[in-house]
């Protein structure tokens, strides 16, 4: 760690919003707080953006995507244009509708994009579905109940013969489109087709017939349950967001905006978020194809050697994964902070550990903090609602509502339940009226079932911090309120690298226990097992088992009580399934379905006789 001297250096200097939160208190303990600063004018019809840069920008790239050759592959905002007039005259001669919306299986790409874009400009539902579910499912359950849902009038897959066993149990009697034909027997079309298509007059008569409340697109999201549910996304709700991220981070409307970027595009934070940012403000989006695994860091530091960001967005894990080749890298150091302006992260908490050490690598090469933000948002919210937008925060810090957003904070259960109303808040779930009946209270703010407490209770400006989920937390059987997101969150803190995640169990039991999912990269450094090993001889190794051991011990001294007490602990060892909603596509944990799907580590954790692979808290 640097000197606590750093704590006073200065950030590198950025345009944020400048934060002005008024907050109405009601009888009954609610609260209403909302942006002073109004929502800006903008348009709603969500390629009239990219019909603008076409025509002030034309030259300058869109997208860019690395080809097999190694070299990058781009469209400029004009060329992009040509190919989505011409793919949406394509989709109005198929009578595609809302009806029969276009749905995608496939991962990020320079066709994924001009299909969605030409969907969206001819006003057109679309639907980015989860490759995990085609790819990564032994049953495809999952795929069939969100075509069922769907009913699509054509499907786009970027490799036919890479997602032929998906497309051989959903679209017998769907078109497809691929650039690459599988081997089956599909009514199928080349991609290339769609994009020789000439356009006509009414593609424009489309574009103009677009409302606020046109359906834009569907994201899938698993609930509680493991069953997908479809949000619907308004060209007016995506639209109002972009608005809301442009006016809180205003030097996004500077020259020179560029992105690279991993994050999935069937996720609110890949699509609408960050692509959606770029499209909006005139930047230059490559698409990483990379990801923060074993095999695909590599590519993801490759590309930041070539690309200059002026954001990056990740997960918290992928910017742990990166800091070792930051770390032992200079020149990628000086490459990387030459422009990027900001770290945002989103998907989960970002232990403190790494944000400190990405302030230690920014002032260690610049000699100035990077501003490190993050926010609150969901499916639902197209998909921002909350941000911390100026520098000088912490990991965890959610921030205030964003501009023409109204958060209402609800005493619920012993907690503060966090609700929206606005413009980029959702109108329902796709064909399920009797969840989108139970997603809003009397005065129509979207429930989230989110607990948030405030940094300081009499000053709304300084912003809010996640609470858990109202569902998880649970009592012993002594009474106790346990809170089992600040538990989780500081169990995985302790482990620094040994603990990817935790589920809490106890229930109606008198002590608490953890079922503990190991970091296996953490794991093979520490033992010097090679990548070979499997998990179970990771899990199994004595040094684990000790590691684990100290971080319960040192739990405990800090504990204040039976509700902050871990008193014993076992290794995961078995493989998440999808198909059982242990897991989603984005790599989340379903607690209530792995206690479910799992009652022997319970028993085992309170069994009388505790037995060798059972960490036991000694005081």
């Amino acid at each position: 760690m640097l000197s606590s001297e750093n704590n006073r250096l200065a950030y590198k200097k950025i345009d944020t919003i400048t934060v002005d939160i008024q907050m109405q208190h009601s009888a009954d303990g609610t609260k209403l707080l909302y942006a002073v600063i109004p929502l800006e004018p903008h348009p709603y019809r969500l390629t009239e953006r990219l019909k603008h840069w076409a025509n002030v920008t034309p030259n300058n790239i869109f997208i860019g995507r690395r080809n097999e050759a190694g070299s990058w592959d781009t469209l400029t905002y004009a060329e992009t244009f040509a190919k989505v007039k011409s793919i949406a005259q394509a989709l109005l001669n198929r009578k595609i509708s809302t009806a029969t919306p276009v749905t995608i299986l496939s991962e990020n790409s320079i066709e994924h994009a001009l299909i969605a874009l030409a969907a969206l400009h001819a006003g057109i539902p679309h639907s980015p579905i989860a490759p995990a579910y085609s790819l990564r499912s032994a049953d495809l359950e999952k795929l069939k109940h969100v075509i069922n849902l769907l009913t699509p009038g054509l499907i786009f897959v970027q490799d036919g013969k890479k997602y032929e066993k998906a497309l051989e149990a959903i679209a017998k009697d769907v078109e497809i489109i691929s650039p690459v034909k599988p081997d089956g027997d599909f009514k199928f079309t080349y991609f290339d087709e769609l994009i020789y298509t000439k356009p006509t007059t009414e593609v424009e008569h489309a574009f103009e017939a677009i409302q606020p409340g046109t359906v834009a697109k569907i994201l899938f999201t698993s609930g509680s349950t493991g069953l997908p549910k479809g949000v619907i996304n308004t060209h007016e709700n995506i639209s109002t967001n972009w608005q809301q991220i442009t006016q809180t981070f205003p030097f996004v409307k500077e020259q020179g905006l560029e992105f690279i970027d991993w994050l999935p595009w069937n996720h609110t934070f890949g699509s609408n978020h960050n692509l959606g940012i770029a499209l909006y403000n005139g930047g230059a989006f490559y698409i990483d194809d990379g990801k923060p695994t074993p095999n695909g860091i590599a590519a993801t530091v490759a590309n930041l050697k070539e690309r200059r960001p002026t954001i990056y967005f990740n997960v918290p894990k992928g910017f742990e994964d990166l800091i070792p080749h930051f770390k032992s890298d200079e020149q990628l150091r000086k490459h990387f902070f030459t422009n990027v302006k900001m770290l945002f992260y989103a998907g989960a908490a970002m232990p403190q550990h790494v944000w400190d050490t990405w302030e230690e690598l920014a002032i260690e090469t610049t000699g100035k903090k990077i501003m490190i933000a993050s926010g609150l948002g969901c499916s639902e919210t197209c998909p921002s609602a909350l941000f911390a937008s100026e520098p000088g925060g912490f990991a965890g810090l959610l921030g205030v509502p964003v501009p023409g957003l109204e958060l209402k904070l609800v005493p619920l259960e012993g907690k503060i339940e966090a609700r929206y109303r606005g413009k980029n808040v959702f109108p329902g779930y796709w064909r399920q009226p009797e969840l989108t009946a139970n997603a809003f209270d009397e005065e129509g703010f979207y429930c989230t079932r989110d607990a948030l407490k405030f940094v300081d209770e009499t000053n709304a400006n300084k912003g809010m911090i996640f609470d858990g989920r109202i569902a998880e937390d649970f009592k012993l059987n002594t009474g106790t309120w346990v809170n089992v997101s600040v538990l989780r969150a500081q169990i995985i803190a302790a482990g620094n690298g040994l603990i990817q995640d935790v589920v809490i169990t106890g229930h109606d039991n008198h002590f608490i226990g953890a079922i503990v999912f190991a970091g296996l990269d953490y794991c093979r450094k520490i033992t010097g097992l090679d990548a070979g090993a499997t998990p179970n001889k990771l899990i199994n190794h004595i040094v684990i088992k000790q590691k684990l051991q100290k971080v319960l011990n040192e739990l405990s001294v800090k504990s204040t009580g039976s509700a902050t007490l871990v008193k014993r602990a076992v290794f995961a060892d078995f493989i998440l399934s999808i198909d059982k909603g242990e897991i989603t596509d984005k790599g989340s944990i379903n607690q209530r379905m792995i206690l479910q799907q799992h009652p022997e580590l319970v028993e085992k954790i309170y069994s009388s006789i505790v037995e060798d692979d059972v960490i036991e808290v000694k005081k």
